[in-house]
């Protein structure tokens, strides 16, 4: 009854939601080769204002990875025009929230504001694509930033450690290995001359997307952005190809221990084609498998099989990372309830997959699974900022416009047989690196100390 219920509330919904609700879209791209993008939203007068880098963490030089990351950091430093700091004081002075992100494939900058504040918001912006001022106090005093960071994120994380761990051994050649912050050692190297040389190659015009989403005239914005944007020189660099990955023929485990874990779990990643390096549909079809495996809580097929059939695991999900230029992660993880060992709930996720693999989905799984990913994309263009990052990353990873707006359509589109022939193709042991966090053994590492062996995650 829980279920039924469910599917009759998300499909009300979804048939309920008026046609209107698509957001006005309107591109142009300057003279320098700089794209921009309008989405129109007037239900309050303000705007968010984003420029995106097509370049990350997977596109570093060898040896300086976190450099990515270390820049944007030193962006908000400072420029001749505005120093020491001026752009964040000056946002906060008119009403602004700002930010900035790194990811394995762009770079991005923001800016929420009153529709007015706009204009100078792009001057902001503008002037430091190329105005950059760093000292070498500026680039150590940052670098710690980003160490401290990466203690807090990941060092003193457990968890963060694990999935950096079987990350890197997922990836045996590709960059998405690496993490996005930087391995500490490199991330102590990195200088002022590191930062500058990414920045002069790849913060360019011609290698960026403007993002305005809000009460704007798409007129306007672009009339704003070629004042500001438009006499910038391209640089005609732009990332280079990236190392990809050699064909998978073993499957590869991590095993890790930590005393601070509270909660013991495992989880697998399969490399799996992102929605841009596979074939048409194959990233919709992926999402729907994740969907119906692992992304509906207890109603999943692992939520349903090993929480409520079995008992025996607290929470399990599937999950899919298909927003990106190259291949990428495809995951599941369940957590086991005490008296269940890892082994075990392993071993029943294996059961789930491949009965998924025999069988494939049931209608009414197919049709729960497309309803909740579709109204997702209904429901997030009700905020301003989630639309604007749905372009951004799209066409940062190489994405087209059509393939960005035709994402219902494309999830509408999956049959069953799409869904079953995905995991029997692509959830497969070779093409797997499976994990296990666990605490570590109390009584082994009381042994190990009095003996003056160090115990290892």
């Amino acid at each position: 009854m829980i279920r039924f219920s469910f599917i009759s509330l998300a499909a009300v919904i979804f048939a309920a939601a008026p046609a209107s609700a698509e957001p006005k879209v309107t591109t142009f791209t300057l003279d320098n080769g700089m794209r921009g993008v309008v989405i129109e939203d007037h239900r309050a007068p303000v705007a968010t204002h984003m420029v995106w880098y097509r370049v990350g963490a997977a596109d570093e030089p060898p040896s300086e990875t976190g450099v990515a990351h270390y820049l944007e950091h030193l962006l908000f430093k400072g420029t001749e025009k505005y120093p020491d700091g001026a752009f964040s004081r000056i946002v906060a002075e008119n009403g602004g929230q700002q930010n900035a992100f790194t990811s394995d494939d762009y770079t991005a900058y923001f800016q929420r504001v009153a529709v007015d504040r706009l204009d100078l918001m792009m001057d902001l912006e503008a002037d430091r694509m190329t105005g950059i001022t760093l000292t070498d106090e500026d680039a150590a005093t940052e670098r710690d930033v980003v160490l401290e960071e990466r203690n807090m994120r990941t060092e003193n994380d457990p968890g963060s450690r694990f999935r950096e761990q079987l990350t890197s051994s997922l990836f045996l050649n590709h960059p998405y290995g690496d993490p996005v912050i930087g391995w500490r050692s490199e991330i102590l190297a990195l200088g002022r001359e590191n930062a500058l040389s990414f920045y002069r190659r790849f913060y360019s015009p011609d290698n960026a997307t403007l993002v305005v989403a809000g009460d704007v005239d798409p007129a306007e914005v672009e009339e704003m952005a070629r004042r500001h944007y438009g006499p910038i020189p391209p640089s005609g660099a732009h990332p280079a190809e990236r190392p990809q990955e050699p064909p998978h023929v073993a499957a590869r485990r991590v095993e890790m221990e930590d005393p601070r874990v509270a909660q013991p779990y495992m989880m697998r990643f399969y490399l799996v084609p992102s929605v841009r390096s596979g074939a048409d549909g194959e990233g919709a079809t992926l999402s729907v498998l994740a969907q119906i495996l692992g992304g509906g809580g207890v109603t999943s097929r692992l939520g349903e099989r090993l929480q409520i059939e079995k008992e025996m695991a607290l929470g399990a999900s599937a999950f899919y990372w298909g927003v990106s230029r190259d291949d990428n992660i495809f995951g599941v993880y369940a957590a086991p309830v005490d008296g269940v060992g890892l082994a075990q709930i392993e071993a029943e996720v294996d059961a789930v997959l491949a009965r998924l693999i025999e069988e494939g989905p049931t209608d009414d799984e197919l049709a729960r699974a497309k309803t909740v990913i579709i109204a997702d994309e209904i429901y997030s263009q009700d905020s301003q900022s989630r639309m604007a990052n749905s372009y951004g990353a799209g066409l940062s990873v190489g994405l087209t416009l059509e393939q960005i707006q035709g994402w219902e359509d494309a999830i509408d589109a999956v049959t069953a047989e799409e869904v079953r022939s995905a995991a029997e193709a692509y959830l497969r042991p070779e093409r797997s690196t499976t994990g296990w966090l666990r605490k570590t053994d109390s009584e082994k590492a009381a042994k190990a100390a009095e003996s003056g062996e160090e115990i290892k995650g």
